[in-house]
């Protein structure tokens, strides 16, 4: 399996910020220490060029990023500071689910160590999500011609609002969002299909969910390739969830989603997703078991 990473592009935060950058870098090294990939399977992304971004993202929006235009309410909008390492590692993020998607296209499946950024929309970030990394990578490959429909699972805690939003009257793609009811974004967007999840799911009835939708999902998405946002933030640890789910549970929903795009042929790519527990190696562990599935599910 090829699985890509972008630790090493570091955005400069403010003390006690939220977001925990720190756990890219640990799930890489979990990845080798656990001896589930090993070093020679992984591989360093590379930045996205703007021309790609520019499939989805709008030339205002693209050149308040780049030029470090983005005023104090966007700013605070996407919650993060503006910085040029920002910009970087946002380009290597997305660089990375390009080309895990086509390693997923040669090999039936990819991974990215990052990514999953369903909240940005076309013409701005939210939520920690600069630019859509899913959605670009989707019309960079139909413009390529190498998929002609996608499918999105989207399995976070967060509603996947800014991706609903470019792919909305787009037969094409077919988005899927599983995700807290009462939890961010508390206006949602329409996805061509949207579970929402009141707090303190629990397991079973989360993996009955799973189990019921999902093949209706990628009955109707007649998809050639399934982008899969692993959000792990369903955990019951997670500082920004609600869902009280276990590492087990998590690892069984993923081995389901896995499992059932392989018993259709269907390329699958990984993405991050959120992750916020306390401590955040429990994240990090919930991300790792995300990989232990694809391993005993891939083709």
């Amino acid at each position: 399996m090829r699985v890509y990473h972008s630790d090493r592009f570091q955005v400069p935060l403010p003390p006690a910020h939220r977001f925990p950058m720190q756990k890219y870098a640990q799930l890489r090294q979990a990845l080798i220490t656990s001896r589930a990939l090993s070093p020679s399977e992984l591989e360093e992304a590379t930045p996205i060029e703007r021309e790609a971004l520019a499939l989805v993202h709008s030339a205002q929006y693209l050149d308040a990023v780049f030029s470090g235009g983005l005023n104090e309410a966007q700013q605070r909008q996407l919650g993060f500071p503006w910085s040029q390492e920002l910009v970087l590692r946002s380009r290597a993020s997305v660089g990375g689910t390009l080309a895990a998607a086509r390693s997923a296209l040669e090999h039936g499946i990819g991974g990215n160590l990052a990514g999953g950024t369903h909240h940005s929309f076309a013409d701005r970030g939210e939520g920690y999500c600069v630019f859509n990394d899913i959605a670009v990578a989707v019309r960079v490959l139909q413009r390529e011609k190498a998929i002609r429909r996608a499918v999105i699972v989207d399995l976070d805690v967060h509603q996947g609002n800014g991706t609903a939003s470019i792919f909305a009257g787009d037969q094409t793609v077919f988005t899927f969002s599983m995700h807290g009811e009462h939890n961010f974004p508390f206006r949602k967007a329409r996805s061509s299909r949207d579970v929402g999840l009141p707090d303190d799911t629990g397991d079973q009835a989360y993996l009955e969910a799973v189990s019921r939708h999902l093949p209706e999902v990628l009955e109707a998405a007649d998809a050639d390739i399934l982008f899969y946002q692993a959000g792990v933030d369903p955990l019951a640890e997670d500082a920004l969830g609600r869902l009280s789910l276990s590492c087990a549970g998590l690892r069984e929903r993923d081995r389901l989603v896995l499992e059932a795009a392989r018993r259709r042929k269907l390329p699958s790519v990984l993405t991050l997703g959120g992750g916020y527990a306390r401590p955040i190696e429990l994240s990090v562990a919930a991300h790792l078991g995300t990989y232990l599935a694809a391993l005993e599910t891939r083709p």
